[in-house]
């Protein structure tokens, strides 16, 4: 290499390294402009509002709260896209991920209609998955009547993950601590929580995999605590209006660099196939969305409000307080992790108690495991991320010892989209099984799933698409016929400890009977049952599946289940 060459590549690797380093070292901006926004103080008018007044004096409606169960994909996205289109006030959104693809395409269209008619929209992300293309989302900060603040945010550039894992650097322990909370509220009436983020894997729009998943839509009072725990992380300090940390010149830099690489990754899928290039301005296979994608997402309904099949019944909810993730992550920092309880219709002495009960926790989960030690007869469990840490195993031991019947469904390693997660549950599998726990494993393969969830509430049916894998990401649990809980959190360490979360306890026998037979369907006919057997794990096979029982980890390769066992161990539960 000549020498003039030579000192040229050296001159471009220190400015290269230097770069890195300024970029590891970004600091978040100081004294930002947060102005104080709250929700609609008075919906009263809306026409939301005069929907519900409707509804509830049509079905002489006991309680001033109304919820519908939504399993299935197309229920889930036609509720928010319902909300959207009428809404006339106000439209706050609040999700841990929010991704750049066809089905979050379509709702933000929505989202930029209802602004551009006179809806004030509020946004808040959490800052995690703002890399790469889906870093496309905080081009809404930039759209007029539409706010958006990022959550818990790093600095420094968003084009790539190795940018993120550079800026984490001296911010491990914060950038493990996530904003988890779901909320989708319409004019401070109606509202949607649960599991799902926004995206194409949660509506059964990818081609790969998708989530098996569960929401509610909430109507009435309920949703007046759903915003105030909305306002307080939008107007928390940890919440960064995204102006303040992108400018307009680097969002368009983002955009132009996602097109670079659309048009490279089809390029290189054309090449494979053998295939002529798409001209430009075609959509690019492998990147963006593809055609069949978005016709999927424009095919999707609204959901009609008018005959979705409300359930009238008394409700409280669970939220972290933001302080959970605190502010200053460095030696000292406190963590705060206040419970905020809501208490709305809650006439009678046993419904008080649970009220009492729940709030004795510190955190959403543990106020859970409060709930799980009133359990009497029955408890019906669905998280994805399923980590038992010592209270939970303790809570567990203790609903046993009172002759409770605990069934819990969690994902396979096969069907589970963050394996190394499995080995927290994996490792205490055989206790639970001889502590009496019953345990159930989503068959992966089964990518109709979203059909166990799917006509619940009148709400419309739906599964995933095509031959994707399924993988599970419901949060629910069902206490002893007559209570039911839907929200963000998994029984992990990780959201009873690190992540904020947010559910729902909503006390009714029909809502708790319809989400128990839909549970119990999808144990027999589309997961694993697994026992012990003289020490032994044997994975029993779901029933008319026509497949063998195993003593193996079903579905999964050798290679994974190899990799398991070899790293596992060195991964301890609360990061898990």
């Amino acid at each position: 290499m000549p020498s003039s060459s030579f000192h040229a590549l050296v001159r471009r690797s220190i400015a290269l390294l230097a770069l890195l380093v300024l970029g590891a070292c970004a600091q978040l901006p100081k004294d930002v402009d947060r102005p104080v926004s709250t929700a609609l103080a008075s919906p009263d008018g809306t026409a939301l509002a005069t929907l519900l007044k409707e509804r509830r004096q049509a079905d002489k409606a006991r309680f001033d709260s109304g919820f519908v169960l939504l399993g299935g994909p197309q229920a889930a996205y036609g509720s928010r896209l319902a909300l959207i289109e009428n809404a006339q006030k106000t439209l706050d959104l609040q999700y841990y991920a929010i991704h750049a693809d066809a089905s979050t395409g379509r709702l933000v269209r929505g989202l930029q209609a209802a602004a551009e008619r006179g809806v004030r929209v509020r946004i808040l992300l959490d800052d995690f998955h703002t890399i790469g293309r889906d870093a496309l989302v905080l081009g809404l900060a930039f759209i007029p009547n539409i706010e958006m603040r990022l959550f818990n945010p790093l600095a420094g550039s968003r084009g790539t993950g190795f940018n993120r894992m550079l800026n984490a650097i001296g911010e491990v322990s914060r950038i493990q601590q996530r904003m988890h909370n779901k909320l989708f509220l319409a004019d401070n009436v109606m509202g949607v929580t649960g599991g799902r983020n926004l995206g194409d894997a949660y509506f059964g729009n990818a081609t790969t995999g998708n989530f098996v998943d569960v929401d509610v839509l909430a109507a009435g009072p309920i949703v007046q605590d759903l915003s105030r725990s909305f306002d307080s992380y939008w107007n928390n300090e940890r919440a960064y209006p995204v102006q303040s940390l992108v400018s307009r010149e680097e969002f368009q830099r983002i955009r132009d660099r996602a097109r670079r690489v659309d048009q490279e990754l089809s390029d290189e899928a054309a090449e494979a196939r053998n295939q002529p290039k798409p001209p430009d301005g075609e959509p690019r296979p492998g990147a963006g969305p593809t055609p069949e994608q978005r016709a999927r997402a424009w095919d999707e309904k609204p959901l009609d409000l008018r005959s979705a099949a409300f359930v009238w019944a008394p409700a409280l909810m669970l939220a972290d307080a933001p302080g959970k993730i605190p502010a200053d992550s460095g030696p000292g920092a406190v963590r705060n992790p206040d419970l905020v309880v809501s208490r709305p219709e809650l006439p009678s002495r046993s419904a008080t108690a649970l009220a009492d009960l729940a709030s004795s926790g510190d955190t959403v989960v543990e106020g859970l495991l409060h709930l799980i030690g009133q359990a009497r007869t029955d408890l019906l469990i669905i998280s994805p991320y399923f980590v038992p840490g010592p209270d939970m195993q303790q809570a567990f031991a203790a609903a046993r010892a009172r002759g409770v019947r605990i069934r819990v469904l969690t994902n396979s390693l096969a069907s589970n989209d963050a394996p190394i997660a499995h080995v927290g549950y994996a490792r205490h599998r055989k206790a639970l099984l001889a502590a009496g726990v019953e345990l159930y494993e989503l068959r992966s393969e089964q990518a109709d799933f979203g059909n166990v969830f799917g006509s619940s509430g009148g709400s419309g049916a739906g599964s995933v698409s095509g031959e994707s894998r399924a993988m599970l990401h419901s949060k629910v649990l069902v206490m002893d016929g007559r209570l039911l809980v839907v929200g963000s959190m998994n029984l992990d360490l990780r959201s009873q400890l690190q992540n904020t979360e947010i559910a729902l306890l909503i006390r009714s026998g029909e809502l708790s009977r319809m989400a128990a037979e839909q549970i119990e369907r999808g144990m027999r006919e589309r997961a694993w049952h697994v026992e012990l057997a003289k020490g032994t794990l044997v994975w029993h096979a779901p029933e008319g599946s026509g497949l063998q029982d195993t003593d193996t980890e079903p579905d999964a390769s050798a290679t994974l289940r190899f990799l398991l066992r070899l790293f596992g161990p060195l991964a301890p539960d609360q990061l898990l």
